[in-house]
């Protein structure tokens, strides 16, 4: 028995449906909605076929059928036919993906939290090893008379920053005159070169020794942040909306599959230098993920640095939307990091 084209367009319908309702799908629905051409017969025995080639499964006897994961890989793998977003369409994602991201300085988990906001997923990112990563800018803001704000930039574009106290003699322009010589000595300099260098400026600069201790001190913290990938999960809460997890149980071990960092950050280790990768159910490897399909698009940092970003849902999830989404992420992700000052 072959999977002619007819089977095809009517395993689409029945994904298309299921996707929509969550539902098992029956073949008056596709002949009612779908295939006005096709009688409810006719379709209940290509339904019958599909099952047989094992692209669907039957809940309980009287119920309709409902996809699997090899019907879901058909589908995915047919997507490379479909016409292309529009422009238009992808400057809009782009553009609400940015707004978003601007409101928070950390544009990478902030990425993450507008992506999961768009697509109603929880969405994960891996932060790339940084053993190389170097500061950009460094600036100190006023906050009360004896305290000021640190914030280091780095090349990653990513942002930190710190309280720490100074002398109450440091005014704002005193203040500005620090930033502006320490940024020029430390621009381009790894954090580990940094926290040299702020120990010889304290034997030879007549600076605030509050100040360099505040600054090696997050230097150090960073350090020790990028000598490793980590992955944040953001927007689980979301999985929660969606019928399948009405039942407490399916629930419970849902958020127990995205509290599994480890072996999701090892899946998006092995996307990190990939584009595009969907893994649908079973395809992971990971048991308490096999009713759940994981999404994820590479991303660039600028001097080498790459991480993934992806959206992790029910296998009936609308792939076509949420890839072309994560796309536009990747693609802006990328832009923003490696020309931060552009947007």
């Amino acid at each position: 028995m072959q999977l002619d084209e007819r089977k095809k367009r009517i395993l689409r319908a029945i994904i298309d449906d299921y996707v929509r309702t969550a539902s098992p799908v029956g073949s008056r629905t596709i002949s009612g909605k779908y295939m006005l051409g096709l009688s409810s017969a006719t379709i209940r025995n290509e339904m019958s076929d599909l099952t047989e080639l094992g692209y669907l499964e039957q809940p309980h006897v009287s119920a309709g059928r409902v996809p699997n994961a090899k019907a879901y890989r058909l589908y995915v793998d047919s997507l490379h036919e479909a016409e292309p977003m529009p422009a238009a369409q992808a400057e809009r994602i782009r553009r609400d993906l940015m707004g978003r991201v601007k409101q928070v300085n950390d544009v990478v988990n902030s990425m993450a939290e507008a992506l999961s906001e768009l697509t109603q997923y929880p969405s994960v990112v891996m932060m790339p090893k940084q053993e190389e990563l170097r500061i950009n800018s460094l600036h100190l803001v006023p906050i009360s008379r004896a305290s000021a704000l640190i914030v280091v930039v780095t090349d990653g574009g990513i942002i930190r920053d710190a309280m720490l106290h100074v002398s109450d003699m440091l005014d704002h322009d005193g203040l500005y005159a620090i930033s502006r010589m320490l940024s020029d000595r430390l621009r381009g300099q790894t954090l580990h070169e940094a926290q040299k260098l702020l120990k010889s400026f304290s034997r030879q600069a007549p600076l605030d020794p509050q100040v360099l201790g505040g600054i090696a001190e997050l230097a150090a913290q960073l350090e020790r942040q990028s000598a490793s990938d980590s992955l944040r999960v953001a927007g689980s809460h979301n999985m929660l909306r969606y019928p399948e997890y009405a039942d407490v149980n399916k629930a419970r071990d849902m958020m127990s599959a995205l509290d599994q960092t480890d072996s999701l950050l090892s899946l998006l280790k092995a996307d990190a230098d990939g584009g595009l990768s969907v893994r649908i159910g079973p395809e992971s490897g990971l048991p308490r993920m096999a009713d759940l399909s994981i999404v994820t698009c590479s991303y660039e940092m600028g001097r080498g640095h790459r991480g993934a970003i992806g959206v992790i849902g029910p296998t009936r999830m609308p792939y076509r939307e949420v890839l072309d989404t994560l796309s536009v992420a990747g693609r802006t992700l990328s832009q923003i990091l490696i020309t931060p000052n552009d947007e």
